[in-house]
């Protein structure tokens, strides 16, 4: 994810998407079923990329009076979209293919050396477990809320984009709310467990480093190194 904010072509992220779209293919999932975890951020590409086709300076293409689309505008705003397309793609495809568990058990492992400095490794996989697990919980009490509006006579879908705004109100508040509740409440239960981290944790199934992990992570820096290189050549 980081190595995709440092590639700035077109080309190069389409096959960034092609690389991400054949590992999800490898490892068991049909290109619909990924290519319909795109649609949730479909508005906020539209949106990256009307931004930027507009207020990026450039060679006009095209007038609308006082507002301009610009080639450079064009370039930025497809980059924008495609990085966009891609976090979420890669992000899915981690999230499809790892259960939380092994992503807490990982992501400790990998920093627990910064433990020497002061880094709390088992406390942030905690927070990261429990930000992944809380995901459907908020997904199931916004649907349960705006079940409850519309049962009470919201109108969710009509007027124009500033009453629709407004109409959201009802349903972010009470979102934002319950999410406290529930932060606090776990937060109640892990205290009343006596929740003191991971000191003197163990584990049934400890993580080595092996050869295959160190062949994948070689492949993936070879093949963004190759696109940097390729954008500088071409």
């Amino acid at each position: 994810m980081i190595a995709v904010f440092l590639i700035d072509k077109p080309l190069s992220l389409l096959l960034c998407g092609a690389a991400a779209f054949a590992a999800g293919l490898a490892a068991g999932l049909s290109f619909m079923f990924m290519w319909r975890s795109l649609r949730i951020i479909w508005i906020l590409a539209l949106c990256s990329f009307l931004f930027n086709i507009f207020l990026v300076d450039g060679n006009p293409l095209i007038s609308f009076g006082r507002l301009q689309i610009t080639d450079s505008g064009v370039v930025r705003g497809c980059v924008m979209a495609l990085r966009l397309f891609i976090l979420v793609l890669v992000t899915s495809l981690l999230s499809y293919t790892t259960s939380p568990i092994l992503l807490t058990d990982g992501m400790e492992k990998l920093l627990r050396p910064g433990r020497h400095i002061g880094i709390p490794a088992q406390e942030l996989a905690m927070v990261c477990t429990i930000a992944l697990r809380f995901v459907p919980t908020l997904l199931q009490e916004t649907e349960r809320i705006i079940k409850a509006q519309l049962a009470r006579g919201a109108s969710l879908d009509r007027g124009g984009p500033l009453t629709r705004i407004k109409a959201l109100l009802p349903i972010i508040i009470p979102l934002f709310l319950s999410a406290f509740r529930h932060a606090e409440d776990l937060a109640m239960a892990m205290e009343a467990r006596c929740y003191c981290g991971g000191h003197g944790r163990t584990r049934l199934h400890e993580l080595n480093f092996r050869l295959k992990d160190a062949l994948a992570l070689v492949v993936c820096a070879a093949f963004f190194a190759v696109l940097k290189i390729g954008e500088y050549i071409i």
